[in-house]
């Protein structure tokens, strides 16, 4: 059995060297390689060069139709995915994280994709995780799901750490349920959530949209549920993009803007601030 004209095997090594098992049975993965090829997924990337081909090829493995969004990147990522069969956007100028997946998500539903998985470029993420979306997705096809880390994991950088419990909390809060691991980019975004929400993208708020699409998803009523992952080190030089304090106090506006917003509704009021969609 295959996916994408790759071998399936018991077991597939991530970038940390750790093996990830194989959790399915031989009989569901003709069903789920039927549902890959109706799905896509996309890969924001920005001066990864040293880990996007990786991680793009071994995605492709799982899914046939792979896009990396390169943004602006200026190490030559464009250049290292030359030859593999995958689409690739360059943006001409520096998007953002948020750019780069609205981009991505547009060219996807513009395919017919029934949904979006979103993985980092940075190595992080074990593409031989991507069939269990699928399995999950076949089950609730209209379910958006989280990739959440063990919490040992999450815990190895404090700071970081502690961001992203306090972005948990006050995300849920406003959500009205909640989200384990809200800052995890490995994630399945059903088509029909992506068709109906209208977020704005700009390259200040990176990190904002993907905590602001699950607090719009939930409040549509979109079921969300979390899957455990595999996470390795980040394989490439680059410093991670995410920055606790400025990105935390642009995820604590957003939520603080949200919630007025709702208290307001709910008092009968006209909201002065209107609920958020990917313009």
């Amino acid at each position: 059995m295959s996916i994408g004209g790759q071998p399936i095997t018991e077991s597939c090594e991530c970038l940390s060297g750790k093996a990830v098992p194989a959790t399915w049975r031989a009989g569901n993965w003709l069903q789920t390689e039927q549902t890959a090829s109706s799905y896509w997924v996309v890969i924001p990337a920005c001066n990864e060069a040293a880990t996007v081909r990786e991680v793009a090829a071994r995605a492709r493995r799982y899914c046939p139709n792979v896009i990396v969004v390169d943004d602006a990147s200026s190490d030559g990522t464009e250049r290292v995915l030359e030859g593999l069969d995958v689409t690739v956007l360059r943006n001409k100028v520096n998007c953002g994280k948020a750019g780069s997946l609205a981009r991505g998500f547009e060219y996807a539903l513009s395919k017919g994709a029934v949904g979006v998985v979103t993985l980092d470029a940075d190595g992080q993420h074990a593409p031989e995780d991507i069939p269990r979306f699928f399995e999950q997705a076949r089950r609730e096809p209209n379910v958006l799901l989280i990739g959440a880390r063990r919490r040992d994991q999450r815990r190895a950088r404090f700071w970081r750490y502690a961001a992203n419990c306090c972005a948990d909390f006050w995300i849920g809060i406003a959500a009205g349920l909640s989200i384990e691991d809200s800052q995890s980019g490995y994630r399945l975004y059903p088509s029909t959530l992506l068709a109906s929400v209208n977020i704005p993208h700009g390259r200040s708020r990176s990190f904002v949209y993907e905590s602001e699409i699950l607090i719009e998803a939930a409040r549509q009523g979109t079921v969300i549920r979390t899957i455990g992952v595999s996470v390795g080190f980040r394989g490439g030089a680059s410093p991670s993009h995410f920055r606790p304090l400025l990105d935390g106090l642009r995820i604590a506006g957003m939520v603080t803007r949200k919630l007025i917003g709702l208290s307001l509704s709910s008092l009968g009021l006209s909201p002065l601030i209107q609920r958020g969609g990917m313009r």
